[in-house]
């Protein structure tokens, strides 16, 4: 066959020259890749005005950019205040401003350079956002610094905002998705009452108390240029940083700039524990194809800070466990290598899910299992979930770890692909550390990743008192005791394992 090819006329007459693939072709010239000029020009670069605001930015080829600010602040640091202010700042967010008399007003001016806007708030971060093009720079600070320091919050706006957030818990608790809720439930189990553990969502009874004075008077004590980052992708750092100088130095912001109540400074405090929430789940979704009745089961231990040395063998770890629906989507094959997927999924055909996250944080870390089940099984479940703890602290293959740290290299370098994802990565860890550390970077770390070091952070997360979150029917669920005794099992010898529950 190879020799008909090679012989083969085509409409030019000629035959098909038999020339490997390796060699070049004769009489083409040398081919000239494109490169990038140097490393320097395509690295983060950070500046610190007077004010102690930092302003960050990375390079990127594009007509597009994305700029915005994020604020060290989040529902962590609510332990002085009404729970739920940062949620009702996320939902106000972009509206009227001293500047501008209405959203409608930011969205048609936002319009001019094609740009769109969003503002997310997490347990500690609040960040504002903005993705246009690049020769919109000045007006798209000039948006967000008025935004961000000189927004109304009308008594029409906040009364809206109210509505909005009463709607969306509403929905929470409707959702065939439990995982927002679980999540919020695992913390509050780990970290009870402080820190990461205080509620992100506003809770109904304290919609009515959050006015304009309990917003300014946390505004003012968090929303200080120290606790900020202006980050941007896509445009020259100098004038970006003439932007900042323009817009955010020296300016008053609406609430004055007299001392607000002093910050919270708490360091996270585990504590572990169980949160139980008795919910009927049969009829969470209805239809020509229901979702079945089941119960949902969330464990957690402690792990650890992004800023320790620690957190990259704990994201090999929670990659290697992967896990997923035991319907996923994206064709045959998708991670099912990963531990949750072998060990469970694919044994225990009643599993409807078992997924693995990792939660971090600035001082604190948690590495949990989320898994559901018919109400029938839920006994058997959480003691196959408790195994898959202990198994972690036993034999590593070299090949499965060597395949959990190539799939979290790839996933870093896809994400970091996207404009956006880059912004968000630049303002957090210069929000963070006041520096970044470039992709190269962390796959070197990741690469230096060995079966010694999983099982060192395991065994030091064993130690711990687990956190469980559970939501449905909970008739047969094991008690907490019997979970705690479970995971404290040192040796790991599973019979001894299956005996507690028994």
């Amino acid at each position: 066959r190879c020799g008909l090819a090679a012989g083969r006329s085509y409409s030019g007459g000629s035959a098909y020259p038999s020339v490997s693939l390796t060699c070049p072709l004769p009489g083409v010239p040398k081919a000239v890749f494109a490169a990038a000029e140097s490393r320097e020009r395509f690295e983060t670069r950070v500046t610190v005005l007077e004010n102690g605001l930092r302003v960050a930015s990375q390079n990127k080829f594009g007509q597009f950019c994305t700029v915005g600010i994020l604020v060290n602040s989040g529902s962590r640091h609510e332990a002085k205040y009404l729970s739920g202010i940062s949620h009702f700042l996320e939902k106000l967010a972009f509206s009227s401003t001293a500047q501008f008399g209405s959203k409608d007003e930011i969205l048609l001016t936002l319009e001019k350079h094609g740009g769109i806007c969003d503002c997310q708030a997490s347990r500690d971060t609040i960040m504002y956002a903005v993705s246009a093009d690049a020769r919109g720079l000045d007006t798209v600070v000039n948006l967000l610094a008025d935004v961000t320091l000189q927004p109304r919050l009308s008594d029409e706006e906040i009364e809206m905002t109210r509505m909005a957030i009463r709607f969306e818990l509403e929905d929470l608790n409707m959702r065939p998705d439990p995982e927002p809720l679980l999540t919020e439930m695992i913390h509050a189990a780990a970290f009870r009452d402080n820190t990461v553990g205080l509620n992100r969502f506003c809770p109904v009874e304290n919609t009515d108390k959050i006015d304009r004075d309990v917003l300014h008077s946390y505004l003012s004590s968090y929303y200080t240029p120290d606790r900020m980052v202006l980050a941007g992708v896509g445009i020259e750092h100098e004038h970006l940083v003439e932007c900042a100088r323009k817009y955010l130095l020296g300016v008053e912001p609406v609430w004055g700039s007299g001392q607000g109540r002093a910050v919270d400074r708490s360091v996270a405090q585990y504590t572990g524990g169980i949160i139980k929430v008795e919910k009927d789940m049969s009829d969470v979704s209805l239809g020509p194809t229901p979702i079945p009745e089941l119960t949902h089961i969330m464990i957690g231990l402690e792990s650890c800070s992004f800023l320790e040395d620690d957190f990259i063998p704990f994201a090999v770890l929670n990659m290697m466990m992967g896990g997923g629906g035991s319907f996923s989507a994206g064709g045959p094959g998708k991670g099912m290598f990963t531990r949750l997927y072998l060990n469970v999924l694919n044994r225990h055909h009643w599993m409807y899910n078992a997924t693995s996250y990792h939660h971090s944080y600035e001082d604190t870390g948690l590495l949990c299992i989320h898994a559901s089940a018919d109400p029938k099984q839920v006994r058997e479940m959480v003691e196959i979930i408790t195994r898959e703890f202990i198994l972690m602290a036993g034999a590593v293959g070299e090949v499965e770890l060597e395949r959990a740290k190539t799939q979290l290299k790839s996933m870093l370098m896809m994400n970091l692909e996207s404009r956006p994802v880059i912004f968000e990565d630049v303002g957090r860890q210069v929000l963070a550390t006041s520096t970044r550390k470039l992709p190269h970077e962390l796959c070197a770390l990741i690469s230096q990743v060995k079966p010694t070091d999983i099982k060192r952070v395991v065994t030091k997360m064993l130690h711990k008192k687990p956190a469980v979150a559970a939501l449905g029917d909970l008739t047969d669920l094991p008690t907490y005791e019997h979970i705690q005794a479970a995971l404290s099992s040192k040796d790991g010898r599973l019979p001894r394992l299956y005996r507690l529950f028994r």
